[in-house]
């Protein structure tokens, strides 16, 4: 639930920051009829994000080091650790704080909580009580957010101890997030001014 890197990829657009959000719970190709345009395209965004990311191969080296013990939740685990180390750079890819930041995107949520799925209105006040944006700026935040995934998993899918892999291998999954970074925004942007034509 790499939310922080799907917000921030949608650029000013609320409505597409909405989408982009909820992509992971919404199903099914008919979202045009299901939701506001940019909403939809939102969740548009979201899905070319998630196929860019596991198609590429500075992310694959990422993975391959988890895989051995995570297996398929190797991709999930990559998603929390580069969402950390974009909220601990923060200030290299955004102008605005991101304490300032997390409460405007919890504000933009708030405001179209008529249209999210279920699932995620029902974990928006965690989110907002425990300021999960912010929190993925430490490890700490990062432990509790894969632990919480692991309770709700209905498999043995141990990210509650990925954080040891993180320490262990810090610079090498640093390293390839700033590799990777650039190129997933490079995309996003294009994603964005092409839908608008």
């Amino acid at each position: 639930m790499n939310f922080l890197a799907h917000l921030y990829l949608s650029g000013n657009n609320e409505e597409i920051m909405v989408g982009n959000f909820m992509g992971d719970f919404v199903r099914g190709r008919n979202i045009y009829n299901q939701f506001p345009k940019h909403v939809a395209l939102g969740i548009e965004l979201h899905r070319e994000i998630d196929e860019y990311t596991d198609n590429h191969a500075v992310v694959l080296e990422s993975k391959i080091r988890l895989r051995p013990k995570y297996r398929h939740y190797a991709p999930v685990i990559v998603d929390m650790f580069y969402d950390h180390f974009l909220a601990r750079n923060w200030s290299h890819y955004h102008a605005v704080s991101l304490p300032d930041y997390a409460q405007f995107c919890y504000r933009t949520l708030q405001k179209f909580e008529t249209i999210l799925p279920a699932q995620v209105k029902y974990l928006m006040p965690y989110m907002v009580e425990g300021n999960w944006l912010l929190a993925y700026a430490k490890p700490e935040g990062i432990h509790r957010a894969l632990s919480g995934m692991a309770r709700r998993t209905p498999y043995d899918s141990k990210m509650d101890e990925a954080i040891r892999d993180l320490k262990a291998h810090y610079t090498d999954f640093h390293r390839e997030f700033v590799a990777f970074f650039p190129d997933l925004q490079k995309m996003s942007s294009e994603f964005i001014e092409n839908s608008k034509h």
